[in-house]
């Protein structure tokens, strides 16, 4: 296996856990449909401005314009906004939890549009990554009606998980052929997210309460929104699409999924509280595995 993509992947992970519990209060502060609004906004014109300084607008292969557009509704749209609702309703393990279904839906849809199949070594890589995700996720703290509160229905929340989850490895293997066409990843994310931007941006005209942020925005309060978005939308996502271009898409998606181990030492500094054992058991399994999917 390649190690560079695979190390990306590792980060993209890694920005994605700093992002989801950067996340959490600023979401519940401003309301799903606002706090996408503003991260896609901002962050599509901050990569807009690194894309147009770094000249990578001359690599977009626009000939792939109705792949960038499933990418854009698919991925972005309706991914993050379920993701988003589905932390805000559930809590950040809730959410990590069935986010974690994205690798073995990545690695079906592959299989069933791409023909890509995941080696013998992998499949036990991914399944052992897998087994220490989920220990990593139930294990990560104290699981009470007062600490992990589920607003609403649970049903509801795990609809939106899974539905997030298949959203949005959709889109990034949408995007494989376009990044095989030579496209930078950076462009790619910018492109995506400027689409959705403008799509975002028409749909919260239309005047229902649903759209409205549900608090007053301040100085302090946008950087809070913004800050996790660029994380997860500029940084990792750029990172996961080098990933998809050089690797499986399965094992991309896998290596990709490791969020909830890695937010086992932020829970602690956020916190102070010390995950359960069990997670750290996890957290090993998640290294073996990972260990068996780069160097075999």
């Amino acid at each position: 296996m390649l190690v560079v993509p695979a190390i990306a992947a590792l980060a993209a992970s890694f920005g994605w856990a700093a992002g989801i519990v950067l996340a959490q209060s600023p979401a519940r502060a401003v309301g799903a449909f606002e706090f996408t609004r503003i991260q896609l906004i901002a962050c599509s014109a901050i990569l807009s401005v690194i894309c147009a300084i770094l000249g990578y607008w001359s690599t977009v292969a626009w000939e792939n314009w109705l792949a960038y557009a499933a990418s854009i509704g698919i991925g972005i749209l309706l991914g993050n906004l379920a993701m988003i609702e589905c932390l805000r309703r559930g809590g950040p393990r809730r959410t990590e939890l069935l986010l974690a279904l994205k690798a073995p839906l990545v690695a079906v849809m592959a299989y069933v549009w791409l023909g890509e199949t995941v080696s013998a070594p992998g499949l036990i890589g991914g399944a052992i990554i897998l087994s220490g995700v989920v220990l990593a996720i139930c294990f990560a703290g104290p699981a009470t009606k007062e600490s992990d509160p589920v607003d609403g229905s649970l049903g509801v929340v795990i609809v939106l998980g899974i539905g997030a989850a298949a959203c949005q490895g959709a889109g990034y293997l949408l995007m494989k052929p376009v990044l095989l066409a030579g496209t930078e990843p950076l462009a790619v994310s910018a492109v995506r997210l400027t689409g959705a931007a403008f799509l975002i941006s028409i749909v919260a005209l239309w005047p229902i309460g649903a759209f409205r942020p549900s608090t007053e925005m301040t100085p302090g309060l946008l950087f809070q929104v913004i800050l996790p978005g660029f994380i997860g939308y500029g940084v990792s996502s750029s990172l996961l699409l080098y990933a998809f271009a050089n690797l499986n898409a399965g094992t991309a998606a896998i290596l990709g999924s490791l969020s909830p181990v890695l937010v086992l030492p932020l829970i602690k500094l956020q916190t102070g509280v010390t995950p359960h054992g069990f997670a750290w058991a996890g957290a090993v399994l998640a290294i073996v595995g990972t260990s068996l999917m780069i160097f075999y």
